[in-house]
């Protein structure tokens, strides 16, 4: 019993709507198994060309990016719980639309639907825990929601690996019945929004906010290293000639490290800025680690370092860009950091095979270790900019 209250210490006393948040967020990612074989799917069940089904994901992806706003301008408008149950409702119909498909133009009519589907869940839920929770609480929850999603990330790859030697369609079928799972689960159990808004969310000025837009192109420089390991690990083990399970057993180190090291959130001597500062030091030597690294045992490390340092830079950038916010724009404040995530996805892809093409996996990760200290150097500066006007 002892061994579980210290487990759960660090999110004690957090709201009920935090926790409902994270289970069902939990749910939705084990389920969320599909999108890796989307391209798979494409071509072998509905004979899309190579060249089709790159273009096919490239429009998914760049339809994510409205997903994200919509999901913002819809939860300050019709409110949290009502955008949340939208947004998993879409996805559902989207994914059950592709799983029932029996043409290319059908399949790909319904994978533009998921891209616009696919985002609007994180603005609301971002929020509405930014709502209940005290600006002290904030690192503690937003570290639980992202201990959450990367432990349901490994179980989610372990049941892609268990259905994927059957049709592949079913993945998608499997995926909507988890979206509308958590659909009714957040319609059931999460408050309604009550408050009146204070002002009306269309005066808000949320893209001439300069404090917002240099926190968007911070975070888009931490989100384009995270993605760079996401495609780049990978690609190093293929490279050193390590066994392609590397990846999951790396995967799932990271998630223990994201959940074992919550306490370190509480650390009350760091503000925002010295937590970021230390987490990009971390994420610096774990890079460095990866460049110098020719066995899997060293790579384990090198994800230790990188996953402590994450913990500290996806808490604590998601802390400052709610606390930037106005009460009633916070989705849309939330919707466009967020952008960081998609532009990332963009950028991660270029940089991470030019630089192993040009300099080798050494070269990838030790530019990018340099990135990363530059923007811990940078942390006084940015303390500067973003205080208050």
């Amino acid at each position: 019993m002892s061994a579980v209250s210290t487990l759960i210490a660090p999110w004690r006393g957090l709201s009920p709507a935090v926790w409902i948040l994270v289970l069902a967020r939990a749910v939705n990612k084990i389920g969320a198994f599909t999108l890796p074989f989307l391209g798979v799917v494409l071509t072998v069940a509905f004979g899309a060309s190579l060249s089709q089904t790159g273009v096919i994901l490239a429009v998914f992806g760049a339809a994510t990016i409205p997903s994200r706003l919509l999901g913002g301008q819809l939860a300050d408008r019709l409110g949290r719980r009502r955008t949340i149950v939208l947004g998993l409702t879409g996805c559902a119909i989207a994914q059950l639309w592709i799983a029932f498909s029996h043409a290319l133009w059908s399949a790909v009519l319904a994978t533009i639907l998921l891209g616009f589907a696919f985002e609007i869940y994180e603005p609301p839920s971002q929020a509405m825990i930014a709502d209940v929770t005290n600006p002290e609480d904030r690192p503690a929850a937003y570290g639980l929601y992202s201990a959450a999603l990367a432990a349901a990330g490994v179980l989610a790859g372990l049941l892609a690996a268990a259905i994927s030697h059957w049709d592949l369609r079913w993945l998608f079928a499997a995926d909507a019945i988890t979206c509308l799972a958590c659909a009714v689960l957040v319609a059931l159990t999460l408050p309604t929004e009550t408050r009146e808004p204070k002002e009306p969310t269309s005066t808000v000025p949320v893209w001439r906010d300069r404090r917002l837009m240099l926190l968007l192109a911070g975070g888009t420089v931490f989100a384009t290293i995270y993605m760079q390991l996401v495609i780049g690990v990978p690609l190093t083990l293929l490279e050193q000639g390590l066994p392609k399970s590397g990846t999951g057993i790396i995967l799932a180190v990271s998630a223990v490290t994201l959940i074992a090291a919550q306490r370190l959130l509480r650390v009350q001597q760091l503000d925002d800025f010295r937590a970021i500062a230390t987490g990009y030091v971390l994420v610096a030597i774990g890079l460095v680690v990866v460049a110098l690294a020719h066995n899997l045992a060293i790579f384990l490390l090198a994800a230790v370092l990188w996953s402590l340092g994450e913990l500290f830079l996806l808490t604590r950038y998601l802390t400052q860009a709610s606390g930037l916010a106005p009460e009633r724009a916070r989705g849309r404040y939330l919707a466009v950091f967020g952008l960081s995530w998609g532009i990332a996805t963009t950028i991660a892809p270029l940089t991470v095979t030019q630089l192993l093409k040009t300099a080798g996996p050494a070269g990838l990760w030790l530019t990018t270790a340099a990135v990363a200290a530059v923007l811990a150097v940078l942390q006084p500066w940015f303390r500067r900019r973003l205080a208050p006007a």
